[in-house]
């Protein structure tokens, strides 16, 4: 008779045999081109983590079929874990160094793990071996305009066109660049006011100056504008620093001589990006007459695919009491962001607004009541050089004069942007 302990002891085995046999690693047992193509089919299918799996079980058997590998390595890089993608890739390479289609997909594999510095030098060491590669070149125009070289990334390009002028591709990124490179623009705008009573039509014209940097863009801007008639000039400088990824200021400072102007206009605001395609900013103006006026404000902006939508609140403490307004915005852009239509509704004042911007009423007018509609249009030149836009707006104000009563103006504005290099 088979004694009890016998009897563990046999099951004890049974199951470490078991176990053991579970915990060695699983070895490929098929046809591995079968299986390429089967995981290829998965991949394509919306099934990334079966193909995946089913990849990684025939490099068990055949580590060096380097094209399992690289499309492995290229589905890591679909769904963003660009470090596993790079050890693949790294290891082809290492085995084989003249496999152009995996330097492509690695160099691709760093330009979308934004390390545009490592794809740079990547397009180098390819290039040794594949000289004047229509691809790697433009990955490698790509890396320098990434690198803020776009002059470098114009003439990259521009050798695979000399080589194949009908490359449509190179084309249409040259033409891209082009736009890009045309970092400095003057803008000349006018408008017109006119009143349903009482004040002769206003004129404002203004000529900016604008220069895009890699540290921000900075425009320098003269105001025009002849109003109660008499003539008046202020000058203003605008600056966009970036402070780091998605998080940028606003600044702003102008001087005026004119009892049309604030003798001195300041303003400061932050913008940071947020999940979800919003963004949120918070700052102040700051108006300088006899008195200083200082103007809380911020936003909140919501992108969603081609539609804008922003609202913006101005909070102006006083002695007497806190007057408060805001502007909400709509804009359905098109191609970029010089081509759309925009809609606005807005109650109180804003500083932003020049009517009744005068020393002797600027306080009252803060505290007025009033009501506005604004339509855009803005549209620009097929080769991205001249940018056109119009605004119309009606606006229902208290007159500062008598509180209580209302008149209507009607508003016109037209601008015109110059682009070049």
């Amino acid at each position: 008779m088979i004694s009890k302990t016998v009897i563990k002891l046999s099951i004890i085995l049974t199951f470490l045999c078991f176990f053991l046999s579970f915990g060695q690693e699983k070895k490929f047992a098929g046809n591995p081109d079968t299986a390429f193509e089967n995981a290829r089919n998965l991949a394509f299918n919306q099934q990334r983590k079966q193909a995946q799996d089913t990849l990684v079980l025939v490099l068990t058997k055949y580590p060096d079929y380097h094209d399992i590998r690289e499309f492995l390595a290229t589905t890591y890089s679909w769904d963003g874990e660009y470090k596993k993608a790079r050890k693949e890739f790294d290891y082809i390479l290492e085995k084989d160094a003249n496999r152009k289609s995996t330097w492509i997909a690695a160099i691709k594999n760093e330009l979308w793990a934004n390390a545009p510095y490592a794809a740079l030098e990547m397009t180098t060491e390819s290039l040794k071996k594949f000289p004047e590669e229509a691809e790697i070149l433009y990955l490698k125009a790509n890396a320098q305009e990434k690198t803020e070289n776009s002059i470098e990334a114009y003439n990259t390009i521009q050798t695979v066109l000399d080589k194949n002028p009908e490359d449509q591709k190179a084309i249409e990124y040259k033409k891209s660049l082009n736009e890009r490179l045309r970092k400095n623009s003057i803008q000349f705008k006018s408008s017109i006011d006119l009143y349903s009573e009482k004040f002769s039509p206003m004129f404002y014209n203004s000529i900016t100056y604008s220069r895009k940097t890699k540290y921000g863009s900075i425009l320098g801007r003269v105001n025009f504008d002849r109003r109660f008639n008499q003539n008046g000039t202020q000058y203003e400088v605008d600056l966009y620093p970036k402070i780091s990824k998605g998080f940028y200021a606003y600044l702003n400072f102008g001087l005026s001589n004119s009892f049309l102007f604030p003798d001195i206009r300041y303003g400061v605001e932050l913008y940071k990006s947020l999940p979800n395609s919003f963004e949120a900013s918070l700052g102040f103006r700051g108006l300088e007459y006899n008195t200083t006026t200082i103007i809380y404000t911020g936003s909140v902006g919501w992108y969603k695919g081609n539609n804008y939508w922003s609202f913006r609140p101005y909070i102006t403490p006083s002695n007497s009491r806190v007057s408060s307004s805001g502007i909400v915005t709509y804009r359905k852009y098109r191609s970029d962001a010089d081509n759309y239509l925009g809609l606005s509704f807005g109650m109180g004042f804003s500083p932003e607004d020049n009517y009744f911007n005068t020393e002797i009423n600027a306080i009252q007018t803060i505290t007025l009541n009033s009501q506005k509609f604004k339509v855009d249009y803005y549209f620009s030149s097929t080769n991205k050089r001249n940018a056109w836009g119009t605004q119309f707006g009606i606006t229902h104000q208290e007159k500062s004069f008598n509180p209580g009563s209302y008149l209507w103006f009607y508003s016109l504005s037209v601008s015109w942007d110059l682009k070049f290099k």
